[in-house]
């Protein structure tokens, strides 16, 4: 599993046209993903102080675009990413988170 956190209205849109797609897609070429340990720390540098947000639980074994694992010089991690929109089938659970 890997997850991806976002705001309610961009799950809403998701919804609506039959897939997800975070505008990091168009600027970076990927959608950004965590492993399990690694969301609270990208809640915290990416998400402090906001509301109305998400988190996809995400089957990879479900994902129609492709999956990688690249090196963040940031924090000295793997991050997962990816390459393409989100099928909404492989969205197996969303939690609200506040």
């Amino acid at each position: 599993m890997i997850y991806h956190v976002t705001d309610k209205e961009a799950w809403e849109k998701a919804l609506n046209v039959g897939y997800y797609a975070d505008p990091s897609l168009e600027k970076e070429g990927f959608i950004q993903m965590s492993k399990e340990n690694q969301v609270e720390g990208v809640l915290e540098r990416y998400f402090k102080n906001r509301t109305n947000l998400v988190k996809l639980h995400v089957d990879e074994t479900l994902l129609l675009s492709e999956l990688r694992y690249d090196w963040s010089p940031s924090v000295q991690e793997e991050f997962p990413h990816v390459y393409g929109t989100i099928n909404l089938n492989a969205v197996v659970k969303v939690d609200v988170l506040n």
